[in-house]
């Protein structure tokens, strides 16, 4: 038996740590945040109970593995209280990043970091309540540009018209190209569908027809390719605001008012190319001028190279070995030692940002542990530190380790205040919250589980 690290406790860090114990290896986890579940947990749409409630009841059963050891309220990262130097001191025989991807994608524009413009990324960690964005400052206005047209900015759609305590009258959807080249999923757009102003989508339709017609695109197909809401007949919006779409536009600047708030946002015009196939689109001179109060922008994730691995502008940087491709494609590349990092790996969106949902995580997790496995085969022995050695450790720093007990006191706290308040799920929006219900379920139930139980 090999000790194994896994860094991340979202779907492709569980999933992998899963293959890796069933293979018969010690597997220690250890998460950022207090609860495991990464995207799964506060990314996915905060109504989708039956789909959280499936995964939670998967990873439940990876964390009942008995040598998968959890230690959650651990930050590996540069400034973390664990780097991956002091990692290394505990002497793994592998240790496996599924970090996700943390950074965000920028837009590079004058005045980004104004008030009210925001990553859909820290928003949706916002309404989905993870710590520490559920306590920050993510005030919406009456006028929200969203930018992008995926799942992802329609689900920022959904929460801002049906779900937000303070509804918007209007959400913009600004999209660099047409409708043709729209992203979302129809399961998802079913959700908002209703609150779509078509007056002013046809309006916008026929202001962009001659663009679409330049690459031989009807707008009188619409309908049928992509908006099919369009071909039903029309029925009250459920609610006061208004879904609204803006076509072949890219942001080009952000201006503010004298408190510092976005209140326009400028964008460039677009004409669509054919491009090795596919549909691009091309900035013209011509600019407009969005009257908005918020911009949330959902163009991407990126790896976040505060974590200590080495980055580049596609992500961590992975062996470009091409003697055994598929194995190299998961390992982490020293560029300054011109080799692959012994025994550290990438799965999941640390490896390739943003791509697929749950099922592709698990599957690339998966993957990658196979390539893990084979590399323990003939990994030289190490005397690893054991669990209770690598907790007592970091607590050593004032971390307070979130262990798989405590996480089971955690559930029942929660569940306790959801039947209190009456609602279908409850969760704590801060650590210290967390922490607290934690020692007191504890105390409630005899007392605080040994140190050694993990």
């Amino acid at each position: 038996m090999k000790t194994v690290f896994v860094v991340g406790a979202g779907p492709a860090g569980l999933f992998a740590a899963q293959k890796i114990a069933q293979a018969g290896h010690q597997v220690v986890i250890l998460n950022r945040d207090i609860k495991p579940g990464g995207l799964a947990e506060y990314g996915i749409y905060p109504t989708k109970d039956k789909m959280k409630v499936g995964l939670r009841k998967q990873f439940a059963k990876v964390l009942a593995l008995p040598n998968v050891h959890y230690f959650g309220h651990v930050c590996v990262a540069e400034q973390g209280c664990l780097c991956i130097d002091e990692l290394r001191e505990f002497n793994p025989s592998a240790i496996v990043f599924a970090v996700g991807a943390q950074g965000t994608k920028k837009l590079g524009l004058e005045g980004s970091s104004a008030r009210g413009v925001y990553s859909a990324k820290d928003f949706v960690y916002f309404y989905n309540q993870l710590p520490p964005f559920a306590s920050q400052d993510f005030s919406t206005g009456k006028r929200i540009a969203v930018i992008g047209m995926g799942n992802v900015a329609v689900d920022l759609a959904h929460w801002l018209l049906v779900d937000a305590p303070q509804k918007p009258n209007e959400v913009i959807v600004v999209a660099r190209r047409g409708p043709f080249e729209a992203k979302f999923d129809q399961k998802e757009f079913a959700f908002v569908d209703k609150y779509l102003d078509r007056e002013a989508f046809l309006r916008e339709l026929q202001r962009i027809q001659p663009q679409l017609s330049a690459v031989g695109q009807d707008i009188n197909k619409v309908p049928d390719d992509t908006f099919p809401i369009l071909a039903k007949p029309a029925g009250e919006r459920p609610g006061p605001g208004r879904l609204l779409f803006r076509f072949l536009s890219s942001p080009s600047s952000i201006h503010t008012d004298s408190d510092g708030r976005i209140n326009r946002l400028r964008v460039s015009e677009n004409v669509l190319v054919q491009r090795d196939g596919n549909m691009a689109c091309k900035a013209t001179e011509q600019t407009a001028d969005l009257d908005v109060d918020t911009m949330i922008f959902a163009i991407g994730d990126a790896a976040d190279p505060s974590v200590g691995l080495p980055c580049g502008p596609e992500g961590y940087l992975i062996n470009p070995d091409t003697a055994d491709p598929q194995r190299a494609a998961y390992e982490v590349f020293d560029k300054e030692q011109s080799c692959a990092m012994e025994g550290v790996y990438v799965v999941g969106w640390a490896r390739k940002a943003s791509e697929g949902l749950v099922g592709i995580a698990r599957h690339d997790a998966e993957v990658g542990a196979v390539h893990v496995l084979k590399y323990l085969e003939s990994a030289p022995e190490k005397d690893s530190a054991a669990p209770v050695e690598i907790r007592q450790s970091i607590e050593s720093k004032g971390v307070r380790v979130v262990d798989k007990a405590d996480l089971e006191h955690l559930a029942k706290a929660e569940e306790e205040q959801a039947r209190t308040k009456g609602i279908a799920w409850f969760k704590f929006s801060d650590d210290e919250a967390m922490l607290a219900s934690i020692d007191e379920q504890k105390e409630r139930s005899g007392g605080a589980v040994a140190a050694t139980s993990n």
